[in-house]
């Protein structure tokens, strides 16, 4: 007999992941392929959707030839993907100009002007950021208007992947919420939001809930990767919302703290508590009737990886060179808005900066400054976040960069919360995908399926230093304002 088998797809900034598991969450096979990110201006973030097809297609390959026999079990699949991009489409699908990403800034003037607009901030429960969707399609009307007059449907990345697969326009709810075009706690498409940028209903996709059926896949794809025929595609998920799912952060005091290319702290609620002047993302989880809210800085382990190409280290080096023994903060400072912030100070201009620094200093010092920055930026985000209501009592560790104990520690004494680390596996915005298809396929409830992971550890805060790192995140706090004003 078939062994049934769930795929869950992560289109990321750098590449897009394959997950091949069983009913039970069982890894059966991964893949990955990778994609390049083009910055042709200061500001500026794209990728060719091109790319993301032929990634997609080395995936599969790559899964068929890991596990042929479980390929033939898929019975469902879900994509999960980064958040806010702009895929246009003209009038036959075909996409109209590079995708605009999440970290592109170009449009901070067009998103001050839209979140002035009465009942901008009301409707979507959010700040309009410069990375969100809307802003950038008024950046297209103004400076791309032959292509702004061409757009059949506006699709976000995971939505973007969705129609590839099935030929239907459909996306799910919890991206939608970051385009500055959903009323957030109704769980659907504004008509006032859409025309305050410009936009109408028509050019939008069909939206589900993420655990919810939104097509079949195309008979040609199933006949090309060796698929079976009427594989269920979930409606999908933003990928901080996908990787709750991976985690099992659905319910009131779920929460993890992800270290990837951006950072996140995340909240999961159990009902819409939009506090738009904390700079809190409030969003539609993937899961019907629930919400998170997320604190969210631009740069994480992105700031470790620009150190790295300066010192000719790879970031596992310069982690592991710091030892085990958490050590008290470093008088040397650094600022992680290499791209910009959202939380709390929704800032499109400002920039990084060390200060403090010595003749003396080696790159040790500037690797914990790094470290030691992004934590305080994160606990920007988790005071932001107890400002709306929410409780966090622990956290989940996720991202690359939490494979760092080292930064773990300071991580836990600088927000003075526990942080559990699960046992080594898939967790990921992967996993929340797969778990996703496994809920449209057989209708099983999400809180069934979505459980938490087997903790390894849990890293205590170190009480002999958390005053010590309060004191200095202190003074860290100063330097926004006076670096804001030479900016």
């Amino acid at each position: 007999m078939t062994q049934t088998v769930y795929l869950g797809l992560d289109l990321g900034t750098s590449g897009l992941r394959g997950l091949l598991i069983d009913g039970s969450g069982s890894v059966l096979a991964s893949a990955e392929a990778e994609y390049e990110v083009s910055r042709p201006l200061q500001g500026w973030s794209e990728q060719d959707p091109a790319d993301w097809l032929t990634a997609l297609d080395q995936v599969m390959v790559a899964l068929q030839e890991a596990a042929p026999k479980a390929m033939t079990g898929v019975q469902g699949i879900g994509v999960a993907g980064h958040m806010h991009g702009a895929v246009l489409l003209d009038q036959a699908g075909d996409v109209l100009r590079p995708c605009i990403l999440w970290n592109d800034t170009r449009a901070h003037a067009e998103a001050a002007e839209l979140d002035t607009i009465d009942p901008v901030r009301a409707v979507s429960g959010n700040i309009v950021f410069p990375g969100f969707t809307a802003p950038k399609l008024m950046w297209v009307h103004r400076n791309e208007p032959d292509i702004f007059e061409a757009i059949e449907k506006v699709l976000l990345p995971a939505a973007y992947l969705n129609f590839y697969l099935t030929g239907a326009y459909v996306g799910d709810l919890s991206d939608a919420a970051g385009t500055s075009w959903l009323d957030t706690g109704a769980r659907n498409w504004s008509d006032t939001m859409l025309a305050a940028s410009g936009m109408h209903h028509t050019q939008m996709p069909r939206l589900v809930e993420g655990s919810e059926p939104a097509a079949s896949l195309r008979d040609a794809l199933a006949n090309k990767w060796s698929l079976p025929k009427g594989i269920i595609v979930a409606g999908g998920a933003g990928d901080n919302a996908a990787a709750a799912c991976g985690v099992g952060a659905l319910n009131e005091g779920d929460g993890f703290v992800s270290l990837g290319t951006s950072g996140v702290v995340l909240a999961a609620r159990d009902h819409y508590a939009p506090d738009p002047a904390t700079a809190v993302h409030t969003f539609c989880h993937a899961v019907p009737g629930r919400w998170y809210q997320m604190g969210v800085i631009l740069a994480a382990t992105d700031c470790l990886n620009w150190l790295s190409r300066q010192i000719g280290q790879n970031p596992a080096s310069l982690t592991d060179a710091l030892g085990d023994d958490l050590g008290p903060p470093v008088s040397l400072q650094f600022l992680p808005y290499l791209s910009g912030e959202r939380t709390p100070h929704n800032d499109s201009q400002i920039r990084g900066a060390f200060v403090g620094l010595d003749v003396a200093h080696i790159p040790h010092d500037l690797t914990r400054a790094v470290l030691q920055g992004v934590s305080f930026a994160l606990a920007d985000s988790l005071d932001a976040l107890t400002a709306t209501g929410a409780d966090l009592q622990r956290l989940i560790a996720i991202g690359g960069g939490s494979d760092s104990e080292h930064w773990l520690q300071m991580l836990a004494t600088v927000l003075n919360l526990p942080i559990d680390v699960p046992e080594k596996g898939e967790f990921g915005a992967a996993m929340g995908a797969a778990r996703l298809a496994i809920c449209a396929a057989t209708g099983a409830n999400p809180d069934t399926v979505m459980t938490k992971p087997t903790i390894a550890q849990t890293i205590m805060p170190n009480a002999d230093l958390t005053d010590a790192y309060a004191k200095r995140r202190e003074t860290w706090a100063k330097i926004y304002p006076a670096l804001k004003d030479l900016s």
